[in-house]
């Protein structure tokens, strides 16, 4: 890639993350291409469908997922500690960009959807904690990681649309984790 395009094609997944946080992933394509000091069709030879941005946009934050679960486990404190930590950083990062908390958990087990590698990542993030600490026979026993999921996620819906503070959201995630725990 030429020096240029790689300029533009960087300063385009800068603007677009910025616009999908501000105005969630249904923001105008062209709006994006303006921000970014760029012309329309720069845009699209980049990224020929908005799925190709929303995946550049969100490469670094699917690369730290594992880490996230990895560094839950490790939290200091018990089995309810661990689960929260994971809870408290799942919801937080379903919240980044506005609007995404609902697509993510629409999308969970669909493998058709665009979001499909996304939903895939946390599951297998999502199914690490939940089976770690059914190892140490905290977990209840009928308790499936994807039903866990769905209702992290439907958390995080509502405290995305209703620009719910961390500190509003905890005692929801607190009665999930109660749910999931002996």
């Amino acid at each position: 890639m030429r020096a240029d395009a790689k300029r533009n094609y960087d300063k385009i997944v800068e603007v677009a993350g910025l616009t999908f946080r501000e105005k969630g992933y249904d923001a105008p394509l062209d709006e994006i291409a303006k921000r970014a000091g760029v012309g329309p069709g720069t845009l699209y030879r980049h990224f020929p469908t908005r799925e190709a941005l929303i995946d550049a946009v969100m490469q670094n934050w699917i690369a730290s997922v594992h880490e996230s679960a990895d560094k839950a486990l490790a939290h200091e404190g018990d089995a309810r500690d661990r689960l929260m930590a994971w809870f408290e950083e799942y919801a937080a990062r379903l919240t980044v960009h506005k609007g995404v908390a609902a697509k993510i958990t629409a999308a969970l087990g669909d493998e058709r959807s665009p979001m499909a590698n996304k939903c895939q990542t946390y599951a297998a993030a999502n199914e690490k904690v939940v089976e770690a600490l059914r190892a140490e026979g905290a977990v209840r026993p009928q308790v499936e990681p994807l039903e866990v999921l769905r209702l992290i996620g439907g958390i995080a819906t509502v405290a995305d649309q209703g620009n719910l503070s961390p500190e509003a959201v905890r005692p929801m995630l607190a009665v999930v984790a109660d749910g999931v725990l002996r």
